[in-house]
């Protein structure tokens, strides 16, 4: 939907399941209609879209990419951003490391995100920024020599051309964001900026970079390195890395006491990684691949004070705390009263709760409609209190 200040708010339909376009379009019919009869009847309903490789193939055939266009128009429905991340299947299966892959070393990545913008371009309303977001460069174990690191920047150059050249064509500004998350190649946001600096030398002077790539940054992903959006967001502005699009996410935040380990069972699925960050008392910082890794470390008898545990679980925005579990919550609230500051800094929201299918059971008490309409209540609640409505 549209917000004040030129923003737009949806949420990202990765938390359906969607592996070619018919799965895909089918879940648009059965639940972003039904949200959007919700939240957003009568005006303009905007939609984070995310298309895998094979749907996005099969959209680019041209009677199904008007289909939905002419579909899109009946329902008032528009798309501004699309999730590029996950490039294969996503739900009911084992998914872990291989949502990084391919990975930004491969011509498929260049392939696949391409022929996202070139759908995009085709999809935005006129005088709207269009958005995709992509994995933070690869999986940090996956590159292991200088030439992938060369290869990376090299191909993150190659999409940085075809999206200015698709901008340049259909007069629509467009840019891609990089996702930091925790273990990968982009971890923090200062390993996000040293990334830049890198690419900035390869082609100095190039004005593209800055227009047509930038991050995109997950709450969740960035809290559970224990940053300060305040922190963050300087950092990007300071070296011209432009905020591509805000992803709105909470994850765990624990003391991993013996009552709260036995809990969080409940939370290590067999299909995401819930990667680990833990910080002492005294700030160091140790990190874990996934949930269960962490739980088979042994515990040390009555730290003073125990741990923090941060996990990489998508939590629903309006979860509360409990008296085993809270959330990273208040990361999210510091990123909305920096846009009351400064609604300018980014003009794309996404809320991105894809852990749907598993979460344990009190947290998925309600259906994937209601939760999504909840979401919508509690953001745009949020946003209103720092003077950013809906339009």
């Amino acid at each position: 939907m549209k917000l004040s200040h030129g923003m737009h708010l949806a949420y990202c339909t990765n938390i359906h399941r969607g592996e070619n376009w018919q799965q895909t379009f089918d879940s648009l019919n059965d639940y972003t209609l039904a949200v959007r009869q919700r939240v957003c009847r009568d005006k303009p309903y905007a939609i984070g879209l995310r298309l895998s490789d094979e749907a996005s193939r099969e959209l680019a055939d041209r009677s199904t990419l008007l289909a939905f266009q002419k579909w899109l128009s009946q329902h008032n429905c528009y798309v501004f951003t699309i999730n590029g991340f996950p490039y294969g299947r996503f739900h009911g299966a084992r998914v872990k490391e291989q949502v990084y892959a391919p990975d930004w070393t491969t011509n498929k990545r260049v392939e696949y995100t391409n022929r996202l913008f070139d759908l995009l371009a085709q999809l935005l309303p006129e005088d709207i920024e269009g958005s995709v977001s992509t994995v933070p460069c690869s999986f940090k174990p996956f590159i292991k020599t200088p030439e992938q690191v060369r290869a990376m920047r090299d191909n993150l150059w190659r999409c940085v051309e075809h999206i200015a050249e698709v901008s340049e064509r259909s007069g629509k500004k467009l840019h891609l964001g990089l996702e930091p998350e925790p273990l990968c190649y982009l971890e923090t946001s200062e390993e996000t900026v040293s990334f830049f600096e890198a690419l900035r030398a390869d082609r100095p002077n190039d004005s593209r970079l800055d227009a047509h790539l930038g991050v995109n940054y997950d709450t969740c992903h960035l809290a559970v390195e224990f940053e300060e959006p305040h922190d963050v967001v300087r950092r990007f502005r300071q070296h011209r890395i432009k905020i591509s699009k805000l992803h709105f996410s909470s994850a765990l935040k624990v003391r991993p006491t013996p009552e709260v380990r036995a809990a969080l069972k409940a939370f290590a699925d067999d299909i995401y990684f819930h990667q680990v960050v833990s910080r002492s008392a005294e700030g160091a910082i140790t990190r874990y691949e996934d949930l269960d890794v962490a739980l088979a470390q042994p515990t040390t008898l009555n730290p003073q004070p125990p741990d923090e545990w941060r996990i990489h679980f998508h939590i629903p925005l309006h979860s509360k705390p409990t008296a085993l579990f809270d959330t990273t919550g208040d990361h999210l609230l510091g990123v909305m009263d920096m846009l009351k500051a400064d609604a300018g800094f980014c003009s794309h929201i996404e809320m991105e709760t894809y852990t749907w299918e598993v979460l344990p059971p009190e947290l998925k008490n309600r259906n994937v409609v209601d939760q999504l309409a909840a979401e919508y209540e509690w953001t745009l609640a949020s946003l209103t209190e720092r003077g950013i409505r809906a339009r």
